[in-house]
């Protein structure tokens, strides 16, 4: 058996036996709840004996014990009726008794807690005794409801617990595949890099290797984003405006003439610190998105704005727009809304934002039919 397994097994036996005790104290409280119910229960009898003995009493009669088993009845509230009129009552607030409403409606919750123990002091005389919980089984009452409640409590925790210990088993799993997948590309890659220089020597239009090389260095960056999944990025201080830009001047002359590309960018430059290579995936990614979004064919506009410590980038599209309750679980990993997809783009875009450039990324504004804005926002270097 593998490592992994034993600790599964292992996992699963704590918590097996986790429930079982659980489990067992809450049979625990339950049994001793009925214990002393039924306690109480025989003290209510002895007392509802009591009071026929001193209804029967005569002057020969010893009143000793049914008084002493009167008197300390001290926990348990008792109401004794006659004809449906209270007569006597034990342990029951005066300002309960003071109001006759009160005294009916306090009765009343008395007949709900338990059945009545009538009391024939004579043939076809008799009365009732109407009696409650006493505090202790009022506190063991609402013992089980908070042991199911931990239980609950325990269930989740070990859920999440699980639910994160598979995420992180995954996630390095795909960040071993992301770099995997780079070290592939990484051999035809370089056999390309040298067809491109033959090319160059023999008499062919310099603008078509121009664009091989273009599409070169492209895969050239896209196997750096591979190799960089599950890595501490280094970061540099960039022109935030050129880096955004160059991408996003990029994916316009691959894509559609469909699709209308637009910008405004400052003139002058503004510095932060950012990783070149992951920064340019987030611009693509959310462009890919928005087009997606649009199923390629609108406007698409792209802003960078500053402000005294921050840069932002709204990138605006024309598509189909998005809810408002869908403005925070569409950066869920898994989510999509697409036919083909793995959910993977905006979660990894703000992945890139929030962890490794210590910046945020929201839904800024999003109308169904009319389209969706999305804000970058950027730590400027001072």
């Amino acid at each position: 058996m593998s490592f992994s397994e034993r600790r599964n097994t292992t996992r699963w036996i704590i918590i097996t036996i986790s429930f079982l005790i659980i489990s067992l104290i809450l049979w625990n409280t339950y049994t001793f709840f009925q214990i002393f119910k039924n306690e109480e229960r025989l003290k209510m009898n002895l007392w509802a004996n009591a009071q026929k003995t001193l209804v029967n009493a005569d002057e020969n009669t010893d009143l000793d014990l049914p008084l002493e088993i009167i008197n300390n009845n001290t926990s348990v509230p008792v109401m004794l009726t006659m004809y449906d009129k209270v007569i006597s009552s034990v342990n029951v607030p005066e300002e309960v008794l003071q109001n006759e409403k009160s005294t009916l409606s306090y009765l009343k919750n008395l007949k709900n807690e338990n059945e009545p123990i009538v009391i024939e002091y004579a043939p076809g005389k008799h009365q009732e005794l109407y009696y409650g919980n006493s505090a202790l089984i009022n506190k063991l009452k609402y013992y089980p409801i908070a042991l199911l409640l931990i239980i609950f409590l325990f269930g989740a925790l070990i859920y999440n617990f699980y639910r994160s210990t598979k995420m992180a088993t995954q996630n390095k799993l795909w960040a071993g595949m992301a770099k995997e997948t780079a070290h592939q590309i990484g051999t035809p890659l370089s056999s390309l890099i040298g067809w491109v220089e033959i090319l160059k020597t023999e008499e062919i239009d310099s603008s078509i290797t121009f664009e091989i090389e273009k599409d070169i260095e492209r895969l050239q960056t896209i196997t750096d984003r591979f190799s960089k999944i599950g890595s501490v990025p280094v970061l540099e201080e960039r022109d935030i405006v050129t880096e955004t830009l160059n991408t996003y001047h990029y994916l316009q002359s691959r894509f559609s003439k469909q699709v209308t590309f637009s910008y405004q960018a400052p003139q002058q430059s503004i510095q932060a610190m950012i990783n070149p290579t992951l920064h340019s995936w987030t611009i693509e990614n959310l462009v890919k998105n928005a087009i997606d979004a649009m199923k390629g064919k609108g406007m698409l506009d792209l802003q960078i704005e500053e402000d005294t410590h921050h840069v932002k980038i709204n990138v605006k599209d024309s598509g189909t727009g998005i809810s408002k309750k869908q403005f925070k679980t569409i950066f869920e990993p898994g989510f999509t809304t697409k036919k083909r997809g793995w959910g993977l783009g905006l979660s990894l875009t703000k992945r890139i934002v929030e962890e490794y450039h210590n910046g945020k990324i929201k839904v800024l504004q999003s109308e169904i039919g009319k389209g969706t804005t999305f804000q970058i926002l950027l730590n400027k270097k001072v």
